[in-house]
């Protein structure tokens, strides 16, 4: 009976299997073509570079840098390998007894365990669903076979390191290494590569971003996997085990700060490739090099931070429950940071004790920080007894902390205001830096771009050069007293404008006007020429008529621009007369390094792109160099040069601050203001707001470059030190205006004004 007993479960068992041999040799012919494998073409991502080739700007559902074997370093596929499929060289597609094993394990009641090759796993991830049942697993093992019988074992390991998922977009272990790491794949050490290896597993769970604990423990378990199997020498595990991961917990992923610019790129590029854009491995170049990007980063920054330090201490962002158990308060500190990402330097930090002498804190990274002396300065209010509720630091409090390029800490806060930056050069238009806001990821809104604000007196210096064709020279005298417009003269109500500082200086020459800044010397200006004419006439530096109405309130910057546009502007009075567009893209190539596009910029010194006379251009250029040496931007006398010119802006109510300015080369507008437009502060101007910004950044980019002097252009005569049209000689044109004309009887009062004018 045993016997017959055994040879009923023998051969039911060899049936069995002669069904599935029959079974699976019936299918093998039906299974998917491997085209995508052998002739693997990944989606490739939008990548935005720099001028000098830096990468500033990945977009695409997957991130990925297609990375050949032979460039993968041998410790990256030693990790993988001994975490996944340590027997990878040896089977040919399947480990059977891994998955005897697993199959043991599963159905003695464990928790479920996989035991898929590398093989099966690309089988997997290109032609199966990820559903676990065995008709699913058949096929993956005929693809396995089918696999291993088109592919070396190095062409199935190169898809496998460029296809797998890593979390964070990221797709492949090159693209993982720069995002969590912003390192080239050639240059990770161990360490990183273990902890690298341990994301395919589970992306989320392993993540070191996201759970940075969960992470270390999986890293300390590839590495000592990599030890058991030799991988590693004992030496190379214990100073692996040791190392401390510096993981990229910030925003920017790729080393410069060019959020916006790699944003306006990215639609640039859309606008002609559509959906393309983000699979076909477009590269696009901009004209913004790495220099000059970092160098109008951190003085926008900076120059945010000064204005905020002058601010009231607004109090913390909110306040937790901290559990009093270790681990639960852990758990809860980390789930609230990270709802605060940290702004570059400036760090969220949850509050573990607080008096008036010293605060405790902890930040995201389990950092655990004291604060004391000069570093709690500006939170005092916060940490006094009779602090408002909503303003007081207490244990439980989000707060924001920075080191400031030193060691000790201080408490600061997240400003309200934003900040544009432009630089670009003048004789093409190329963009060379640009900076959109504060913080791309708290504001995506461009404020360089998108930003219509008031110019201020920063927009004087065009309807100077207007006045310049109309008879008017740089010693015309012109009346520096108080004037009023009735209603139809303004096109509103009854005007009576005041000068910033309300004095007034009587009869001036319309060089120290612009020098000092006199609104009524700019009023009675335009009034001379014209306000229908001084519109279009500044449409030729690219303003928009219907922006800026032709009113006499013009004269004072009342119309609106961008800074991009300003800049564009001010290009002109630098190159002698010409009108360029600033521009950001040089070309875009494909993924094999074919022109697509390519940019063909108007330059400067082609008479077609000539929009002023190159004698006017002098002349306003000349009048704008007073300004730094003797006017509002005196504080530009510290970069040391004579090549320097520009021009502050302050708006009515202290509401815009700007400063645009150049040298020969390179223009550069900077603005400051609140989205919601507010007063900046009654003693808040360009000339102190936004001109340290604008001397920050070109501190840097003209470190080094010669001083160039700007020949005077022919048809021009010097007269007792002043320059004139050859045409227009001392004793013509328009000599003065308004001179002698008694004031309005409403003079006092207008003094005793308040300062809120235009400046």
């Amino acid at each position: 009976m045993l016997l017959i007993a055994l040879g009923i479960i023998t051969g039911t068992g060899l049936a069995a299997l002669l069904i599935v041999v029959f079974a699976l040799a019936m299918a093998y012919p039906n299974l998917p073509a491997l085209d995508t494998l052998t002739d693997y073409r990944p989606k490739m991502p939008l990548r935005i570079f720099s001028a000098d080739n830096v990468l500033i700007g990945e977009f695409g559902e997957e991130r990925r840098t297609l990375v050949h074997i032979k460039d993968i370093p041998t410790v990256m596929k030693k990790a993988v390998l001994a975490i996944e499929d340590d027997n990878f060289y040896e089977h040919s597609g399947v480990y059977y007894k891994g998955i005897l094993r697993a199959a043991l394990h599963n159905a003695s009641g464990g928790a479920r365990q996989g035991a898929s090759t590398i093989t099966q796993q690309v089988a997997r991830n290109f032609f199966l669903s990820s559903e676990q049942t065995l008709k699913r697993k058949a096929y993956e093992i005929l693809l396995a076979w089918k696999i291993e019988k088109s592919l070396t074992k190095d062409q199935i390991l190169e898809v496998y390191m460029n296809q797998i998922y890593l979390g964070q977009r990221a797709y492949g272990f090159s693209s993982a290494a720069q995002i969590y790491f912003g390192k080239d794949l050639k240059d990770i050490s161990v360490a990183e590569a273990a902890m690298l290896a341990g994301l395919p597993k589970a992306p989320s769970a392993y993540n070191p971003v996201v759970n940075p604990k969960r992470a270390r423990t999986r890293q300390q378990y590839i590495l000592q996997r990599m030890h058991e199997l030799g991988y590693i020498t004992t030496a190379q595990y214990q100073t692996a085990k040791d190392e401390q991961l510096k993981i990229k917990t910030d925003s920017n992923e790729f080393g410069v700060h060019a959020e916006y610019v790699a944003e306006m790129a990215r639609q640039l590029v859309y606008e002609q490739f559509k959906e393309e854009t983000y699979t076909r491995g477009l590269n696009v170049f901009t004209t913004i090099t790495k220099a000059d990007q970092d160098a109008a980063y951190l003085a926008l920054r900076r120059g945010v931070m000064d204005y905020e330090r002058r601010q009231a201490y607004r109090g913390p962002k909110s306040y937790i429950d901290i559990p009093s158990k270790k681990e639960e308060a852990e758990e809860a500190i980390e789930t609230e940071l990270a709802e605060h990402p940290d702004s570059d330097d400036i760090i969220a930090a949850i509050v573990l004790q607080a008096s008036p002498q010293q605060v405790t804190a902890v930040t995201a990274s389990g950092e655990e920080i004291k604060i004391s002396g000069a570093g709690l300065a500006f939170a005092k209010a916060g940490l006094a007894e009779k602090a408002p509720a909503n303003r007081r630091i207490k244990r439980g409090a989000v707060i924001r902390v920075t080191q400031g390029g030193g060691t000790t800490w201080s408490i600061t806060q997240m400003p309200e205001i934003e900040s544009a930056f432009i630089a670009a050069d003048t004789r093409d238009g190329a963009i060379r830096a640009l900076v959109g806001g504060f913080d791309y990821n708290r504001n995506k809104f461009n404020h360089v771009t998108q930003a219509w604000r008031q110019p201020g007196s920063a927009f004087k210096p065009f309807i100077y050069s207007a006045s310049l064709e109309r008879g008017l020279s740089p010693s015309t005298l012109i009346n520096d007293a108080p004037i009023s417009f009735d209603a139809g003269q303004t096109g509103g109500q009854a005007w009576e404008p005041k000068n910033y500082d309300a004095k007034y200086e009587g009869p001036m020459s319309m060089r120290r006007g612009l020098t000092k800044s006199k609104n009524m010397v700019s009023i009675r200006i335009l009034h001379r020429i014209g306000a229908k004419y001084g519109q279009e006439y500044t449409t030729r530096f690219g303003f928009d008529a219907e922006k800026n109405p032709p009113y006499l309130t013009l004269a004072l910057g009342a119309g609106a621009t961008t800074p991009l546009q300003l800049a564009g502007a001010y290009a002109v009075f630098a190159n002698g007369g010409y009108r360029v567009s600033p521009y950001l893209i040089t070309k875009v190539t494909d993924s094999n390094g074919t022109i697509l596009s390519q940019a063909s910029p108007d330059p400067a010194g082609e008479e077609g792109n000539r929009v002023i006379d190159a004698r006017n251009a002098y002349l306003v250029d000349s009048m704008l160099k007073d300004v730094v040496r003797y006017g509002t931007a005196t504080k530009a006398l510290s970069l040391k040069r004579t090549d320097i010119s520009g021009k502050t802006g302050t708006t009515n109510d202290s509401i815009d601050a700007w400063f645009a300015g150049y040298n020969p080369n390179v223009v550069g507008i900077a603005w400051i203001g609140y989205d919601q437009p507010k007063n900046l502060g009654n003693k808040e101007t360009g000339g102190g707001l936004a001109l340290p910004i604008w001397i920050g950044y070109m501190s840097k980019a003209l470190k080094g470059e010669p001083i160039e002097e700007r020949p005077v252009p022919g048809g021009l005569i010097n007269v007792n030190g002043e320059y004139y049209y050859a045409e227009n000689p001392p004793g013509t044109g328009v000599q003065s205006i308004d001179v002698g004309v008694r004031s309005t009887p409403a003079e006092e009062a207008v003094k005793d004004a308040v300062k809120n004018e235009l400046f």
